[in-house]
């Protein structure tokens, strides 16, 4: 590649640096342009070299990665911080705290260094978010803040925040007829942060469950329910097996498992399933969609978020095949346009609309407004 992604790796094991040195750039695409043992080495690298991606390891002495985190964001505005750790209860919360506070993502480290030589999930998952979250930022995507309304073009009235939207080269399909009776949200690369600002602002008095599926490991997403529980009071959990789908719930998808609906006896209930994973992913958001919309048809409403890759298309077509409709986040404030672009570029939205948008159109159609 004729001007590769540029990466500088921040993690105190010299071993591990040589490892995952070698696993980026076993792609032309991927360059590592620094390698160094500690936050504070970090911020006097970063103003030396051209770093697009920093792989920000959490546990290091000197100074760690929590402490670097907004020290290198504002030391190179515009650089992406991937967190780095191994997959422990600690360390998942402290990388859901450092997606809060600006990191675009994490990877989970294997534990030894003969898992990393033997990890072919791994190096496609790092490989793939580096390379994926550099394009995103040379697209001039960086990390998702809210941002003002569009201006309008001279001469034409401005648009109303939270009506459906799409960019002029994008289609839209007719909105819902139907108020929702379920709302299913499918997201992965800058997913938490996306969900928190989202459900922050969709109200506690919504009425329909939320079912979600966010592309995580199992020690993170019982974490993400609790975060996004604290964020918008509304109750969440990590979904188990034979869970009733009550009203006003939040029901968040458990790593390793992908989360499916079927008819019970006296109600709709949650499926847990280890079936092969779906788009590399174990939970997928296929899987969800395809059984909601057996089920609720044109009463599903489906959002997908900021991800990389096209998870959630085919369950996507399926729901609006029986009635349901799509609402994708936009381009702008994607961290990366994967999930979503792949919705709005099918035909299978029926808006395409900012981060800070979302919650406002989603809370018209919950509440019987019209949109």
């Amino acid at each position: 590649m004729n001007n590769p992604f540029r990466v500088m790796i921040v993690d105190d094991s010299a071993v591990i640096r040589g490892l995952l040195k070698r696993a980026l750039e076993s792609d032309p695409a991927v360059v590592v342009v620094a390698s160094v043992s500690n936050g504070q080495q970090a911020l006097t690298t970063v103003v030396r070299h051209d770093i697009e991606i920093i792989v920000l390891d959490i546990e290091m002495p000197v100074m760690d990665g929590m402490t670097a985190l907004p020290l290198l964001l504002e030391a190179k505005p515009g650089v992406q911080v991937v967190m780095a750790s191994t997959l422990t209860r600690m360390n998942a919360e402290i990388s859901l705290r450092a997606m809060a506070n600006g990191a675009a993502d994490y990877v989970t480290k294997p534990s030894s260094t003969s898992e990393i030589h033997s990890a072919d999930t791994f190096k496609r998952e790092l490989v793939d978010k580096i390379k994926a979250l550099a394009e995103a930022g040379r697209n001039g995507r960086r990390r998702i803040v809210p941002r003002a309304p569009q201006k309008s073009i001279a001469g034409t009235p401005p648009r109303k925040i939270g009506v459906a939207y799409a960019p002029p080269h994008l289609k839209l399909r007719p909105g819902p007829t139907h108020m929702p009776d379920v709302i299913a949200i499918g997201s992965s690369t800058g997913g938490p942060q996306a969900l928190f600002e989202m459900l922050a602002h969709i109200g506690t008095d919504i009425k329909q469950p939320i079912l979600i599926t966010q592309h995580m490991p199992a020690t993170f997403t019982a974490l993400l329910a609790e975060h996004i529980t604290r964020s918008s009071k509304i109750p969440a959990s990590e979904a188990k097996d034979g869970d009733a789908i009550l009203p006003g719930h939040i029901y968040v998808a458990p790593g390793e498992h992908h989360m499916v609906v079927e008819r019970g006896k006296t109600g709709n209930l949650i499926r847990l399933n280890t079936d092969p994973p779906e788009n590399f992913c174990r939970p997928a958001v296929d899987p969800m969609l395809r059984s909601m919309a057996k089920i609720y048809g044109p009463r599903l409403l489906v959002v997908i978020l900021t991800g990389m890759g096209a998870d959630g298309q085919k369950g996507a077509a399926v729901a609006v095949e029986a009635g349901a409709s799509v609402v994708a986040q936009d381009e702008a404030t994607s961290v990366v346009w994967g999930m979503p672009g792949a919705v709005a570029t099918a035909g299978l939205c029926s808006a395409i609309l900012p981060l800070p948008e979302i919650a406002s159109y989603v809370r018209k159609l919950a509440m019987r407004t019209a949109a």
